[in-house]
């Protein structure tokens, strides 16, 4: 059971059209409703699908993306009681300086105490694009496995 100080994640990536909405789909499979999650993107022009991509590696994982938009970030996203899980270091310095309510924002990979980014692999192969889905997969686990012990 988690038992969390923060009410909602909310996973950030550029276009929210991959890596944020694997996270958030994975979260939520994962936690059953025992805490919101929602993904979005910092350069998001209009309601774009899923990467076509990024749908066949989560339907062959179990997870249906078809029915995903990208949304943009907005400034009633953040608050104390909301984590922001962004997958790049530009990501969460672009939130911090654009943003004047931005808190709680760490890179993933941060927030359970590692380093690096989680690109896209935009341009490349279905393989490409299945190793991404099982960093954040294995990713995802230890940010349930923080926010349990929290």
């Amino acid at each position: 059971m988690i038992t969390v100080e923060y009410k909602k994640v909310i996973f950030v990536s550029e276009e929210n059209t991959y890596t944020s909405p694997i996270a958030e789909a994975i979260m939520k499979a994962a936690v059953n409703d025992a805490i919101e999650a929602e993904s979005c993107g910092t350069v998001v022009l209009f309601p774009e699908p899923a990467n076509p991509k990024g749908v066949t590696i989560a339907k062959s994982r179990g997870i249906n993306l078809e029915k995903h938009r990208a949304k943009p970030v907005r400034e009633d996203m953040f608050g104390e009681d909301i984590l922001i899980l962004v997958m790049t270091e530009k990501i969460k310095a672009f939130l911090y300086d654009e943003y004047k309510n931005a808190v709680n924002v760490y890179t993933i990979k941060e927030f359970v105490d590692l380093r690096g980014d989680v690109e896209t692999p935009y341009g490349k192969g279905l393989k490409e694009y299945g190793e991404v889905y099982t960093q954040i997969e294995e990713l995802i686990e230890k940010v349930i496995n923080k926010l349990e012990s929290n």
